[in-house]
């Protein structure tokens, strides 16, 4: 009876996915500081400052008056219309609040648009490098994840043209693209995402565009993909640009025929999103001083990172232009970058992510390197990096 539950107990295939390797990496490090090792954190994409003042202070007194019961699925009517005022102040765009839907961070947001836009068996494109759980949550799914290699003649972004050069080898349903990108942070121009845009939907591809790092963008304004088409499912987050990691909560922008679709699957897999984390998300808005002081932090060290980092030997990066990410090229000293950033970990105490989590194919040569940390703390990196590499990696 024992040998009969074992063969029954085994996980099944769509379980299979890949592990996200950051987690293995934060892991690593914390078991090194248990040690009683400082470690310098540029592994995980987590802004080091917590919620801004409003949002806590909504979140104490929801807790000392309000009873936290459900909400409506698609998320609390004034926030939802608070999100799409947001629009009309960052990209002069008019959203019906009605398109607006409240997700469990943007993770819930991927699983809400993948269900309803896709079936199983569907193919559906994204660049490499890319964000892991796009092709993880996929492939859990029963899709079929296509990756594009990108490169620097199309300024590490996927083009129209090169997209659709996949759909006619094998048909695409969908495409996800995201700007600023991770684990890049290069972002695309206006143009180029509204030609990919158009160009996929010509086509029959359905464009799920990752919008989780607006806000964060330095070298030109990051396009709202809203703009191009009212067809584009949107995702965002409050993790990022809002500093609310663990609050949990996202949105999306979604296309009307699909609005009612997405709202029997959020009430059918989560009923709604936690309400203490939307009340505290609606008041975010009100930290908009206090948040960009961040980003401005962000800012600085991009630049302390991008003068110093090349002065004691990592020099290549693709295109830096938002997000708080650099993707180094690495191919200069290994041909293994797991191997690389856990020897940097252990012998210098830098803590970074390895290219293989986001490029299956060349990821191999780089390292991912977050500067959403403290400014003192990229200065201590620099150094510390600079003293591992000038004696050679051990």
């Amino acid at each position: 009876m024992l040998e009969s539950a074992k063969q029954l107990l085994q996980p099944s295939a769509r379980s299979a996915v890949p592990p996200f390797m950051v987690m293995d990496v934060v892991a690593a490090a914390a078991r090194l500081e248990a040690q009683g090792r400082r470690i310098v954190h540029m592994e995980v994409g987590q802004p080091a400052a917590g919620a801004p003042a409003a949002a806590i202070a909504a979140a104490r007194a929801a807790l000392s008056s309000a009873r936290l019961g459900y909400t409506e699925a698609l998320g609390i009517a004034s926030l939802r219309r608070r999100i799409a005022r947001a629009y009309a102040e960052w990209h002069g765009l008019e959203l019906d609040p009605a398109r607006i839907v409240v997700t469990t961070g943007s993770s819930g947001g991927f699983i809400l648009a993948f269900l309803a836009a896709f079936e199983a068996g569907d193919r559906v494109a994204m660049a490499l490098p890319g964000y892991p759980p796009y092709r993880h949550i996929l492939a859990a799914l029963g899709c079929e994840p296509v990756g594009i290699e990108i490169d620097a003649s199309t300024r590490w972004s996927m083009t129209g043209e090169a997209l659709l050069a996949c759909h006619r080898g094998r048909r695409l349903k969908g495409v996800v693209v995201g700007s600023p990108a991770n684990p890049s942070g290069t972002m695309m121009t206006a143009s180029a995402l509204a030609d990919l845009i158009r160009r996929a939907e010509d086509a029959g591809i359905i464009v799920i565009s990752d919008e989780i790092y607006h806000g964060l963008d330095y070298a030109f304004a990051a396009e709202c993909a809203a703009r191009v088409s009212p067809d584009v499912i949107v995702i965002n987050s409050f993790s990022k640009y809002f500093c609310m990691t663990g609050w949990r909560i996202g949105w999306m922008v979604v296309p009307t025929p699909l609005v009612r679709a997405v709202e029997r699957l959020q009430q059918n897999l989560a009923i709604s999103v936690p309400t203490l984390s939307q009340i505290a998300a609606e008041a975010a808005f009100d930290g908009r001083a206090e948040l960009e002081a961040v980003r401005h932090g962000y800012e600085e060290n991009r630049r302390i990172l991008l003068e110093g980092l090349p002065r004691v030997g990592l020099d290549s990066f693709l295109p830096a232009d938002g997000a708080f990410y650099l993707y180094a090229d690495v191919s200069r000293f290994c041909d293994d970058s797991f191997e690389f950033a856990t020897r940097m970990l252990k012998e210098a105490g830098v803590a970074t992510t390895p290219g293989i989590d986001f490029d299956p194919l060349r990821g191999r040569n780089f390292l991912r390197v977050c500067y959403a940390g403290a400014r003192e703390e990229m200065c201590e990196a620099i150094e510390r990096i600079g003293v591992w590499l000038k004696d050679g990696p051990r």
